[in-house]
């Protein structure tokens, strides 16, 4: 019987802020993990790390070594505030994984991973957050014969939010995709031993999640100017979790202005399978 795949998950996300996002009635970003790489990958297994709880112990990079591929979910923290000590560990952490080889992707917190442990730099945005649907994210040439946007629309919208980005890639770094609010949008990254492929937006997340997510954020998207009420809030969250339900419902799809590239999780996560079926299968020798 063939050994099943193990991954390392990591959540950096501070336990106040995982409760908040539980609160809302959001799923942890870990678990938003598990359910897509179960999803294509039945027989995985995997280990959560939560670097920003007291006492945790980080995994030595002997250790990465035990791990078909390394996954960076979503985080709160800021990347460049390294005098927080968990920034510092998962920085190093990161390092790691690329002086031992083991195949990382991350989603937005992931991307300015990839990029600031490899010599890139990660700087707020002076348009400052995008929220909830990246638009008109478009593939650059580079990314046309990339693998890692093999069955990808050239032009299309995932799910976000974020307030930094990266602003300069690292020596290795290909920028696959980019917008006008954020110019790195995804990002394949080759560094020492290791490759690590991330988004900006968040292939992870679908209509529900999102929906949940401005209910959690929403006093910070009212002071900024996304919403001007509480009930502004509410109404557009009771469309999407309308369309979430029937995602084939034409007046919802128009009106939120949200079509396949979003709903379908086959488009959706395309990124995040051909990172499966083209570095960590072929690198485990399946």
């Amino acid at each position: 019987m063939t050994t099943p795949l193990r991954f390392l998950i990591i959540d950096g996300y501070p336990k106040q802020s995982r409760d908040d996002l539980q609160t809302a009635g959001m799923k942890l970003a870990w678990e938003l993990y598990t359910d897509m790489l179960l999803q294509h990958l039945k027989e995985a297994v995997y280990d959560i790390l939560l670097p920003s709880d007291p006492g945790v112990d980080m995994p030595s990079a002997k250790d990465l070594l035990n791990y078909a591929g390394i996954i960076w979910t979503g985080c709160n923290l800021t990347i460049f505030d390294t005098d927080n000590s968990s920034v510092a560990t998962q920085v190093e952490l990161a390092k790691n994984a690329y002086e031992v080889g083991v195949p990382s992707f991350g989603s937005c917190w992931g991307i300015q991973m990839a990029a600031f442990a490899a010599g890139g730099r990660v700087e707020p945005n002076p348009k400052g957050r995008e929220m909830g649907m990246g638009r008109k994210i478009h593939q650059t040439p580079e990314a046309y014969n990339h693998p890692m946007f093999e069955g990808k629309p050239r032009i299309f919208e995932g799910f976000v939010s974020h307030d930094d980005m990266v602003t300069r890639l690292p020596p290795g770094g290909v920028l696959l995709a980019g917008n006008s609010f954020a110019n790195v949008q995804a990002l394949a990254v080759t560094h020492k031993n290791g490759t690590f492929w991330a988004t900006q937006y968040h292939p992870e997340y679908d209509l529900h999640e999102m929906a949940r997510l401005i209910v959690a954020r929403e006093k910070k998207l009212i002071k900024a100017g996304f919403f001007r009420t509480h009930q502004d809030m509410v109404n557009l969250v009771e469309l999407m979790e309308a369309l979430a339900k029937e995602p084939d419902r034409k007046d919802l799809r128009w009106q939120l202005a949200i079509d396949d590239d979003v709903l379908s999780d086959e488009i959706r996560q395309c990124e995040f399978v051909n990172w499966l079926n083209k570095l960590v299968l072929p690198m485990a020798g399946r």
